[in-house]
């Protein structure tokens, strides 16, 4: 373990620039994929919270990816030898908004590797640090979480549960994931990970009941709920994933306003919390 950390470790500081130039048709085809109005996000609109991961997207050649569907390991992502992944949470902060149409570029850094063991065995945590850039001025920062974890036993179907009471005031959505609102994300994000849309993949080689509901995907919603509800710009938002929703049942989105940040949490269908964030207001 300490040599394979040690190995991993010296990916930290790697970096990459990516350039893109904000089309107007990646944003309508998010507009209709979150049915929002497409004339909200034409040529010179601010781009959405949460949207830049619409852009800078990889482009790894069909030979170059792997059994799962991702780009092989090794470039710019440290070769972690584990096979489960997941977009496991981030951290954004908002300077300005990004501007529909206009050239920006992403400054990509490899922050830390860490390898550690817990109870559903061996897991690998690599944190990539993100600046966006445009027209010389730093639009937004994040940090995002990967984490890599070892094949283990397969995980069972969740049950289903009444959902918890919301608070007083809270604003809620219920969300049914069906197979073509996960290949219109995947589409989106030009992400070709097999559990989202592979149902045999999915469950035989990595042991879900069912497709997997992306992380990312989820955070959106939540923060969609709080735009239909909030004009006010945000200044910040981060997320952290606490358990996998699958395309099995309905799961609902809480949204609990305070005065200047919302708390947001997506209930899985037996009860459970899993996936948190918070929006903080300007």
């Amino acid at each position: 373990m300490t040599q394979a950390a040690d190995d991993l470790r010296n990916w930290i500081g790697r970096t990459a620039l990516v350039t893109d130039a904000l089309s107007p048709a990646q944003a309508g085809a998010a507009a209709a994929t979150f049915d929002e109005p497409a004339d909200a996000v034409g040529d010179g609109a601010p781009l959405p919270l949460l949207w830049h991961w619409f852009y800078f997207l990889p482009r790894a050649p069909q030979q170059a990816l792997g059994e799962d569907g991702h780009p092989a390991l090794g470039g710019f992502m440290p070769p972690v030898p584990y096979p489960r992944r997941m977009f496991a949470g981030s951290r954004v902060r908002v300077h300005a908004p990004l501007r529909i149409g206009r050239t920006a570029t992403r400054e990509a850094v490899i922050q830390d590797v860490v390898l550690k063991s817990g109870r559903s065995g061996n897991l690998a945590f690599v944190t990539v640090a993100y600046r966006f850039v445009q027209d010389g001025v730093l639009c937004l920062e994040e940090e995002q979480d990967i984490v890599y974890r070892e094949a283990g036993a397969a995980i069972a179907i969740p049950s289903i549960a009444e959902p918890p009471a919301v608070p007083a005031g809270a604003w809620t959505r219920t969300i049914t994931p069906d197979s073509p609102l996960l290949f219109r994300f995947s589409a989106l994000t030009f992400n070709a990970h097999r559990i989202h849309y592979d149902r045999g993949y999915a469950t035989s080689a990595e042991g879900y009941p069912g497709l997997v509901v992306h992380g990312p995907l989820t955070a959106l919603l939540l923060v969609q709920l709080v735009r239909e509800h909030i004009p006010r710009p945000v200044h910040a938002f981060r997320f952290r994933g606490l358990t996998p929703l699958f395309d099995l049942a309905p799961f609902h989105l809480v949204a609990v306003p305070g005065a200047d940040s919302v708390m947001l949490t997506a209930i899985a269908p037996d009860g459970a919390v899993a996936l948190e964030a918070t929006v903080e207001l300007s």
